[in-house]
């Protein structure tokens, strides 16, 4: 526990204070030129094309040395086999090889623990042990696969071996043991099948055909990591806990998120299968662009929840928060066909948002922003953040180039979206932004008058309420003070458990149940966190249950707060460009695609950041195009992940 354990809890501690202060390890204004130049050369793509998606070159560096690590770890253990003689196994009744594989079959296992330790780290999506290394959770997604594709064919050739072992040697009961204070090989099993099972449903063919079953398969964890530490008991486990144990704070803390109905008030249907929806907020809630959130439909699915972009900007709108949703899967299919008919409320549950923790993209000359399909809607809540700063004086914006690829003419109206349901018309007139759209499935331009772009007003119930962070504004402090007093109370508990419980009946023989022990340690893990976590939230929640009120009370005597979004209500007749304030900045192409080489060569600018969000093929194109040497002036980053 000191060992593994305390040290990295006090790191996370200790950064969520450091969050807390308003530092940012990312952006640091005073750095040279010339620093940022070499960081930007590592952070270039060196791979495009293959089954690790594209990889940057500290990425591609670091997967190398965590590979490295795992082979030195593996080679220092196989360095005993020499140790392993005739007599030794002649001692044991069985042969040598025998006797070696068996020893194998246990350094595999210590080896996938290894890769076990740090499995969790990226899914902990409000944990700070990311921001302190300049990731988010949706960009560290990829780190995970890797993660968990070599913990489990190391385990699987862990399991694998010890069969073999057991088979030929005639000791195959050994599968059904479940030793009172040793290894217990039947947990291990159990461990190894829940993992099997969640790891099958992870491969692209499956998981995109069938995201329902990839989706309940991943909670197979639970059992995978529950008997996990009955296999090995709980002296072994400390090497896994700190990511599982900063998980599963973050995960109790959306839990607790979770079980608010959030007070949603408008929609935007688009006749392209696309609806923004708008959610009251308070105003301690901030967020950074390109941030998400993970929405949850009652109606549609209790279980599910599906991440979308925030669309919003934080400082434009302080009392709004809006999601884009393109209907492309059943779920958001029935979302759709769910608005399309009248109704008046909708039930809908919220975790986030998440997001990086500065905006990055401004130390740019120039931003190229390269999207497809619905793959523009994390540049909405840029340009939001960009006209916001726009109007501040002294403030200065880089120029920005929106190349956005469409099929059809009818996907022209989601740069409508470009501007909130509010805002005013004349938002853009301070910002640089050229648009180039290409519909790739029309030759000319058609217009559908029987479609309409349609807006709806709900009429949220008292008990929903408007989004407000979990632990308030210092949620970085608050955090902190979790992670640290949930540690300390899972020390005294289980030093009282130890006491007062074990010793009484073992008497520091090491002859109690170490199933029951992992259990206990594993209970006052979970009570410690719970206690912590509730009375945080419990206590912020008083904190901004004021907030809340009044807003509420400001929507009653005014429907949604605004003026405009009542005049605004209904349908309007589809327009085959965006609104004229957007139409002066838009170029339209009909039937081809942009030359992407080009236009991304023709930037002479000292620094131009090329963002891409679309298909993995549209991302791999400009990956290349970024890594090809010839413009050492293009900073490429891609927003998309594959959840």
């Amino acid at each position: 526990m000191l060992i593994w354990t305390f040290p990295v809890l006090f790191v996370a501690s200790l950064g969520s204070l450091y969050l807390h202060l308003g530092k940012n390890l990312n952006q640091n204004a005073s750095q040279s030129n010339e620093k940022n130049h070499r960081q930007a050369l590592w952070r270039k793509p060196v791979l495009v094309k293959g089954p690790l998606g594209i990889v940057s070159g500290i990425e591609l560096a670091l997967l190398i040395m965590f590979i490295a690590l795992l082979v030195w770890t593996l080679v220092t253990y196989l360095r005993r086999l020499h140790t392993i003689t005739p007599k030794a196994a002649a001692k044991e009744g069985v042969k040598v090889w025998e006797m070696k594989l068996f020893d194998i079959a246990l350094w595999i296992g210590l080896t996938g623990n290894v890769c076990l330790a740090f499995l969790f780290y990226p899914v902990a999506r409000g944990s700070s042990v990311l921001p302190l290394l300049g990731l988010t959770s949706e960009g560290s997604i990829k780190y995970h696969i890797w993660l968990g594709h070599m913990t489990m064919v190391l385990f699987t050739i862990h399991g694998i071996c010890y069969i073999i072992d057991w088979a030929v040697t005639g000791n195959i009961s050994e599968m059904l043991k479940w030793s009172h204070s040793d290894i217990s090989n039947v947990a291990g099993e159990i461990a190894l099948l829940g993992g099997l099972g969640l790891w099958a449903a992870t491969f692209p063919q499956i998981r995109r055909k069938t995201f329902e079953l990839f989706f309940y398969a991943h909670h197979l964890y639970i059992i995978f990591v529950f008997f996990f530490i009955l296999h090995v008991g709980i002296g072994y486990t400390f090497i896994m806990l700190p990511g599982f144990y900063l998980f599963t704070v973050d995960r109790y803390l959306r839990f607790l998120q979770s079980r608010t109905s959030v007070r949603l008030l408008s929609a935007r249907l688009l006749p392209c299968n696309v609806v923004e929806l708008n959610f009251a907020k308070i105003h301690g809630l901030t967020y950074n662009p390109t941030s998400i959130m993970f929405v949850n439909v009652p109606s549609i699915s209790k279980l599910q929840w599906h991440p979308f972009t925030v669309s919003s900007n934080s400082n434009m709108e302080p009392d709004k928060i809006s999601v884009i949703i393109k209907s492309e899967g059943s779920w958001s299919t029935k979302l759709y066909q769910m608005l399309s008919s009248p109704i008046e409320r909708l039930d809908v549950s919220i975790e986030g948002p998440y997001g990086p923790q500065s905006n990055h993209f401004l130390r740019h000359d120039t931003i190229v922003m390269v999207s497809g399909g619905s793959g523009i809607t994390p540049f909405i809540s840029i340009i939001r953040e960009l006209i916001f700063r726009s109007k501040i004086s002294q403030c200065k914006t880089p120029d920005m180039i929106l190349i956005a690829v469409f099929k059809s003419s009818l996907d022209l109206t989601m740069l409508d979206l470009l501007l909130p349901i509010t805002g005013s018309r004349s938002e853009l007139s301070n910002l640089k932004l050229h648009i180039e759209a290409y519909v790739t499935k029309e030759k000319e331009p058609t217009t559908d008058n029987s479609k309409r772009v349609r807006s709806i007003l709900f009429k949220p119930l008292p008990t929903d309420k408007p989004m407000a962070p979990i632990l308030g504004p210092n949620s970085w402090f608050w955090l902190a003070a979790i992670i640290s007093s949930s540690f300390i109370m899972f020390l005294i508990l289980i030093g009282i458990i130890t006491r007062f419980y074990i010793y009484p009946r073992d008497h520091n023989k090491n002859e109690f149940s170490a199933s029951t022990k992992a259990v206990l340690n594993v209970l006052a893990i979970c009570v410690s966190i719970a206690a912590t976590a509730s009375a945080a939230v419990f206590w912020n929640k008083r904190q901004y249950s004021r907030e809340a009120t009044q807003v509420q009370n400001i929507e009653g005597q005014t429907p949604l707060g605004s003026p405009n979004l009542r005049a605004y209500n209904g349908d309007r007749e589809l327009e085959s460009l965006p609104h004229q304030s957007l139409a002066q900045a838009t170029k339209v192409h009909y039937g081809g695609r942009p030359n992407l080489k080009r236009m991304l060569f023709e930037r002479r600018e000292e620094s131009v950041g090329v963002l891409v969000c679309g298909p993995k093929k549209l991302r791999h194109d400009v990956a290349a195009i970024c890594s090809s040497g010839l413009a050492d002036n293009l900073h490429f980053e891609s927003i998309s992940f594959s959840w």
